[in-house]
């Protein structure tokens, strides 16, 4: 009985888990769709409120499966999707309640994690190589690292831009994401991470033809 438990548990959890990743499908579907109609890159606003709302799901994902790496994985691009808002002049149109919800639930969630997961480290180590843990850890770094540069390069430009280094950052860290994915048998990891290689790598392109 208490297998069949935990088993139900992780079902639903894992459902749970499908709703973000169909957010960041969309995302860049609807992303892709707009910058073939316009013939070049464009930044929609709903590029944004998608990520931010899938975002936040992914956090409370991570939390509910008790792995910080996908808190912490989410937490390095969260507040570069608000910051997008609020250049776009969308932050303030958000109802109050919600903009504190987005803003403190992360490290709301995170210092909940803290101080009830003692076995962090344990969890991080349990069947996975140092190495493969490495190069998992340093894809998901690049992975995310590609917002830090897109609100670094539009920052200087005081607007929403996805530059050319953004696609290729997404396209290595999509790609470790991939290799990883195959060798771990992940496969919310490799649906997430195959579609996204091809359209970033379209994007690129339609960046350097405009160019």
């Amino acid at each position: 009985m208490m297998e069949n438990n935990w088993l139900t548990s992780f079902n639903w959890v894992f459902l749970f888990g499908l709703i973000p990743s169909a957010l960041f499908s969309a995302r860049m579907l609807v992303q892709w769709f707009l910058s073939e109609r316009a013939k070049k890159v464009v930044s929609p606003l709903i590029y944004w409120q998608l990520s931010l709302v899938a975002s936040f799901l992914m956090i409370i994902y991570g939390w509910l499966r008790e792995d910080f790496a996908i808190i912490m994985g989410q937490i390095f691009s969260y507040y570069v999707y608000v910051w997008n808002l609020k250049i776009m002049s969308q932050w303030e149109k958000i109802y109050l309640l919600l903009r504190y919800l987005f803003l403190l639930a992360p490290p709301t969630i995170i210092a909940s994690f803290a101080m009830t997961s003692g076995n962090t480290i344990y969890h991080l180590w349990t069947g996975i190589t140092f190495g493969l843990l490495l190069f998992g850890t340093i894809g998901q770094v690049t992975f995310s690292f590609r917002f830090v540069y897109q609100w670094w390069y539009s920052r200087k430009l005081n607007q929403s831009m996805l530059p050319g280094g953004f696609w290729i950052i997404s396209i290595v860290g999509a790609t470790c994401n991939l290799i990883y994915g195959i060798i771990r048998a992940d496969y919310i990891l490799i649906l997430n991470n195959t579609p996204g290689i091809i359209s970033y790598s379209r994007n690129l392109y339609l960046q350097i033809r405009n160019k």
